[in-house]
């Protein structure tokens, strides 16, 4: 099937992705904020840039994507029609990376807690569960 936009386009949509400040990281970072959480925003002294950092806890939050890091859900499960090869070996090699940066965070002490762009689409349970994470 040939894509619906133009190299030029395409690649335009592309670069315009974000991979911080989304909408979905916006939701939780309000939402543990109003709670008193305090946090630091993608450490880059830490492996893989974590979204929130919660120093004095040592526990990191990502907040994930579901198509770019695979989830188990219909959004992660989508498969391009243009390039399904490229796109599948770029997703793999990111479900990838995020496992070696949660093992080298762990290995450094920290704990990893992953929330999903899809848990933030009704939100009240994954912030549950992220203040658990970090009360715990």
């Amino acid at each position: 099937m040939a894509d619906v936009h133009s190299p030029e386009q395409r690649s335009r949509n592309m670069a315009g992705i974000r991979s911080a400040n989304t909408k979905p990281e916006l939701r939780l970072r309000r939402a543990l904020h109003a709670q008193g959480f305090r946090y630091r925003l993608n450490s880059a002294k830490l492996p893989g840039k974590p979204d929130l950092v919660f120093p004095s806890r040592k526990k990191v939050i990502f907040v994930n994507g579901c198509f770019w890091h695979v989830h188990d859900c219909r959004y992660g499960q989508v498969v391009p029609a243009t390039r399904p090869e490229f796109w599948a070996e770029k997703r793999n090699g990111t479900v990838g990376r995020d496992a070696r940066k949660n093992s080298e965070l762990e290995a450094l002490g920290w704990q990893v807690h992953t929330v999903w762009e899809c848990e933030l689409r009704i939100p009240e349970q994954a912030i549950a569960d992220a203040v658990q994470f970090l009360k715990s």
